[in-house]
């Protein structure tokens, strides 16, 4: 839902790749969210590749559940600098990467 909610429309491998999983993982969780409503299909010039979008729905919940992380990420920051916070992202960045190599 961040994906589509911050980058538009995406097919499922590119949802696959971002997170890093197997596109069946992605298949059955886009499956689940468009059963509850929360995304849906846009149709494509190519009827292989099925894209998705946020519905108004999902939208929502995803507006309403990110204030929500907003706040547990500003209450988990306490104290931390923002040179800090860009120094542990560049070092969580380097140790993923090792690993998905």
């Amino acid at each position: 839902m961040h994906y589509l909610s911050n980058y538009g429309s995406a097919t499922l491998v590119e949802l696959a790749n971002y997170q890093s999983v197997e596109k069946p993982t992605i298949t059955r969780t886009i499956t689940r969210l468009e059963e509850l409503g929360y995304v849906e299909h846009v149709p494509s010039k190519d009827r292989r590749e099925k894209r998705m979008q946020l519905t108004e729905l999902g939208t929502k919940l995803y507006s309403d559940v990110r204030v929500t992380i907003d706040q547990y990420e500003q209450d988990i920051l306490k104290g931390i600098t923002e040179e800090e916070q860009l120094v542990a992202i560049r070092i969580m960045s380097e140790i993923r990467n090792n690993i998905i190599e």
